[in-house]
């Protein structure tokens, strides 16, 4: 069996592209493996969304090249896109960008066809799945290099989306997370975000159904109605970026610190228990100590679920890369680490508000002899000991300990 390491970096959409790539290469006969496995193809779903990414890409592709120097090395992905030869460059034989991805299995077919034509069962765990429903963003904030490498929005056919969510649920998927660049701009002949809900939602028996990301400005009352049914989480993915008006216009965000406030108080009044997950950068070009002080501060009103940090990277050809007032990296590490500080008493504190309370938990796996994790539909993550199998297992779970920042549950 012709055998195929996949490594992925990045956001969920990335994440979903992969998942639909694996599914692909299994079903034409290939094995998946990892890069440690001797694979005879390995592939790198790249992101250069930071120069962080860019390094983690990098390192990705030299250890695959260096691991199995046999092996057809491909580059996928943003940075594939942006910036080909460089990736050629470190020894990748193929780089195909994310134009040329719904090529690439072909591609592969040509260069290292699988030894059977017999489906190949693998290694995709079955629990949570991310489905693609739009790509590209038309957005241009000033900083973002995503609608270079990822283009203008598109979104795609309802009746795609649904056939994949139904095929997920008879795979025995008891959760499904829509995602895409911007998934609250999904459009398609005359369907937006809310009617593509309401239809998988009626056309469709999946358990769980999870959005991964909004805008403020998508939160509508009529979408936020749907939440309703329980069969949406209630979680929400709601980018900040920053507390300051100044840095959100600057950065070209389209909406208001108020404007933000509004819609987290819309979320919380119509969806008890909801969390409310947030992005949040610091250092943007110009942010002075008292912007980033406006940021903390509406980071620690706001009293959100999880706050993901992430200090500024310049990346070429944005406007934000040639602002003034380039903020110096010590700076910005300093303000990152007072942001994951802050987040990690966020996170303890909505997780203390369930003690005691009973949730449904999601099992996904087991991560050490009797040791399982898995998520509640408010994505908190739970830990629970048993000596069953609790794999893709849909529970009611005691919650009864919080300590060293791990919620833990009793299993019944």
């Amino acid at each position: 069996m012709t055998i195929v390491a996949l490594e992925t970096l990045g956001c969920k959409l990335n994440q979903a592209e992969s998942e639909s790539l694996a599914a692909e290469l299994q079903g034409t006969g290939y094995g998946l493996a990892s890069h440690h496995e001797a694979p005879d193809i390995c592939i790198v779903n790249t992101c250069t969304v930071t120069h962080i990414a860019d390094r983690k890409s990098r390192h990705l592709l030299r250890l695959a090249r260096k691991l199995n120097p046999k092996a057809l090395v491909v580059a996928t992905g943003c940075y594939a896109q942006r910036s080909p030869q460089a990736l050629a460059g470190l020894g990748a034989d193929l780089v195909m960008g994310n134009d040329e991805k719904p090529r690439l299995l072909r591609r592969l077919l040509e260069l290292r066809p699988p030894q059977s034509d017999q489906p190949s069962h693998g290694r995709w765990p079955r629990t949570r799945s991310l489905v693609k429903i739009q790509d590209g963003c038309d957005s241009f904030c000033t900083y973002c290099i995503v609608p270079e490498v990822r283009g203008r929005e598109r979104s795609r056919p309802p009746e795609d989306i649904l056939a994949d969510i139904q095929a997920k649920e008879a795979q025995g998927y008891r959760e499904v997370i829509l995602t895409g660049t911007k998934v609250g701009c999904y459009r398609f002949d005359g369907w937006g975000l809310r009617e593509l809900l309401e239809q998988v939602l009626a056309q469709s028996r999946i358990e769980r159904l999870r959005l991964s990301s909004l805008q403020p400005q998508e939160l509508t009352p009529a979408l936020l109605r749907l939440w309703q049914n329980p069969r949406l989480c209630r979680h929400i993915h709601l980018p900040l970026q920053s507390g300051s008006d100044a840095v959100l216009r600057r950065m070209g965000r389209g909406y208001s610190t108020a404007d933000f406030k509004e819609a987290v108080a819309r979320c919380r009044s119509q969806i008890p228990d909801i969390a409310i997950t947030t992005d949040i950068m610091v250092g943007f070009p110009g942010e002075t100590a008292a912007e980033f002080e406006a940021s903390y501060d509406l980071c620690r009103e706001a009293g959100f679920a999880a706050i993901h940090v992430f200090p500024y990277s310049a990346r070429a050809g944005t406007p934000a890369a040639d602002m003034p007032g380039q903020v110096e990296a010590a700076i910005k590490r300093n303000r990152a680490l007072l942001m994951l500080e802050l987040g990690q008493e966020s996170l303890a504190r909505f997780q203390a508000r369930f003690l005691g309370r009973r949730r449904e938990v999601l099992w996904e796996r087991e991560i050490s002899p009797g040791l399982w994790t898995g998520r509640t539909d408010n994505y908190m993550r739970v830990l629970a000991e048993s000596r069953h199998n609790l794999s893709n297992r849909l529970m009611s779970v005691l919650l009864h300990t919080l300590k060293d920042g791990h919620l833990w549950g009793q299993v019944d």
